[in-house]
């Protein structure tokens, strides 16, 4: 209500909702529908759609689209009757929010002991973090890589692709490093990946920016889909390093009611091209050293990377800034592209051993390690 009534005052045509928990709120686009502001994003019945993930595989499925087998927990949950359920997809099992995302309310089961703890647990994380405690349980894949495929929707039911992102690199089920293209696909697989998100997208005519995500299983070579998040997100710096695109710059295009092909910004698909490998590390104020704990405070010293191939999105932090606990600890992301997957990783090392933050705790050099580590070579 705050942010409609100020919007208003100052005559706002249009509110682009950024990656926050905003954006995918279909009370919100509609408040904005119903005061004749332009939200930029999905309709409130897009959102409502997809918001949910149980509801959003229900699409996946009606358009063919493979699922992991999954059941719905009803708030108040008999565990005898859930593992009875849960013979059909076995263990190691995933607990997961039903709405919203970020990793919370996500909660691995590898036994039937556990069953019951974890989703209690992965219910009031969902509870505190998106003001809903519906879970769901999934078969948890071993061996799987988490692919996305970034897509754009005009209001006149045209729909393109950017192509994947590989975000499989975690912690607690949330994003670290990523990167454009999966270099692991092979060119079938990835038309295959990419026509399943362009085919869920086309079925509920979506229109603006968003990601369809899968789990690509690296056993069997066949890729699953687990949710669609309509909105722009975090890591969409590496998919516009390599195609050339402003995916922010296309969304308020879109909302402006331009149509896919009759602007350079809106290139058909044919027109969309790879070019080149990207990466992204998010340097946040944590401490690995103390389980990355947020810290806060001043920045006494505040050096950034900087040259050809590097790029930095972030807040205008600088020496003096103060850092609180009212915000995403996250400070600047650092995406770097390259023609070689080889440089583009050595130009993330040197840029990432450029940077100097003093004052406060961060996650540099536990970014630097997972950089050079061989196994991630």
């Amino acid at each position: 209500d705050s942010i409609i009534n100020i919007a208003k005052k100052a005559n706002v045509d249009a509110i682009h909702p950024g990656y926050g928990f905003l954006s995918e709120s279909p009370e919100f686009a509609k408040a904005c529908k119903d005061n004749d502001i332009e939200f930029i994003g999905p309709t409130s019945e897009i959102l409502k759609k997809l918001g949910n993930k149980v509801e959003a595989k229900k699409i996946a499925e009606e358009v063919g689209i493979p699922t992991i087998p999954s059941i719905v927990i009803p708030p108040k949950f008999d565990v005898n009757s859930l593992l009875l359920a849960t013979k059909k997809i076995s263990f190691p099992l995933i607990v997961k929010a039903s709405w919203g995302g970020g990793g919370r309310g996500m909660r691995i089961v590898r036994s039937a002991d556990e069953l019951s703890e974890q989703i209690e647990i992965a219910q009031s994380e969902s509870k505190k973090a998106f003001g809903k405690d519906e879970v769901f349980i999934e078969k948890f894949l071993e061996n799987a890589a988490h692919i996305e495929v970034q897509i754009l929707g005009d209001k006149y039911g045209n729909i393109v692709h950017l192509y994947e992102r590989d975000c499989s690199l975690q912690r607690r089920h949330q994003k670290i490093i990523e990167r454009a293209p999966a270099h692991f696909l092979e060119d079938a697989s990835r038309g295959s990946v990419c026509a399943s998100a362009v085919k869920i997208a086309k079925h509920v005519n979506y229109c603006g920016a968003g990601t369809v995500e899968f789990l690509y299983d690296k056993t069997n070579n066949k890729h699953y889909f687990i949710e669609v998040n309509p909105r722009i997100q975090v890591e969409h710096t590496v998919t516009e390093e390599v195609t050339g695109i402003d995916i922010v710059k296309a969304q308020i295009k879109i909302a402006e009611g331009l149509k896919i092909g009759t602007d350079p910004g809106l290139p058909n698909q044919e027109n969309i091209k790879l070019d080149g490998y990207a990466i992204q590390c998010r340097v946040t104020t944590e401490d690995p050293q103390n389980n990355f704990m947020p810290d806060y405070g001043k920045i006494m010293t505040y050096r950034s990377a900087s040259g050809f191939g590097v790029r930095l999105d972030g807040a205008t932090a600088a020496a003096g800034s103060i850092i609180t606990p009212y915000y995403d600890s996250l400070l600047v992301k650092v995406t770097t592209w390259a023609q070689t997957t080889e440089d583009c990783v050595r130009r993330m090392d040197r840029a990432l051993r450029e940077f100097r933050i003093r004052g406060v705790k961060t996650n540099l050099v536990f970014l630097e390690s997972l950089i050079n580590n061989n196994d991630f070579k």
